[in-house]
């Protein structure tokens, strides 16, 4: 198991300072960020992201919720689109766009048509409502090859449950950054949920 799948949201994150705390999230060593579209510009921030980071990191949106975010986080490079919700329109038009995308689910229901719409990753959110116990159900229902990455109150005392329990990922987003947080400090942070995401 790998880091590939852990995902480091950037809630607020500034352009100004979006070079920096990419590089930090790096040196981490996480490699997928996303920048959430209740940030301050965050396409600008996307775009500061994509271009500092170029192919050593996935960069994309979050809170995206119509299919014009997913056009708009397109044009600014955005590479994945985190959706708190399950919305298929969404879900196409990135798809149609060749972005990956990670709909919002808290229901199997809601799996199934994230599925159908073509999603084939699933953001499990609130993860700290829903518990380990639910993916583990849904997993006896849901196609093998759809990855599941739990994102809510995932911390370096939670996550480690998630990675036994086959989780294929997780989003962190305030036990990693904050706004105004230092980028040593979200480098340290970083590091801190790897090492108890690989046990």
């Amino acid at each position: 198991m790998g880091t590939e799948g852990l995902i480091a949201i950037l809630r607020g994150l500034r352009p100004d300072e979006a070079a920096e705390i990419g590089e930090a999230v790096l040196a981490g060593g996480v490699t997928t960020l996303e920048v959430p579209l209740n940030s301050p510009s965050p396409l600008a921030s996307i775009a500061i992201l994509r271009e500092q980071l170029g192919d050593r990191a996935t960069v994309g949106a979050g809170t995206v919720l119509t299919p014009d975010d997913v056009v708009a986080c397109r044009r600014a490079g955005a590479q994945i689109i985190v959706s708190p919700n399950c919305e298929p329109s969404v879900i196409a038009r990135a798809v149609d766009l060749g972005m990956t995308p990670f709909p919002g689910v808290a229901t199997v229901s809601e799996a199934f048509t994230a599925i159908n719409a073509g999603a084939r990753h699933l953001k499990l959110f609130p993860a700290n409502v829903l518990g380990v116990a639910s993916m583990k159900a849904w997993r006896d229902v849901l196609p093998a090859a759809i990855s599941m990455l739990p994102v809510g109150g995932m911390d370096a005392s939670t996550v480690g449950e998630w990675a036994a329990a086959g989780a294929a990922g997780a989003g962190f987003g305030s036990s990693l950054y904050k706004a105004g947080r230092s980028a040593e400090e979200v480098t340290a942070r970083t590091a801190e949920l790897v090492r108890a995401w690989l046990g």
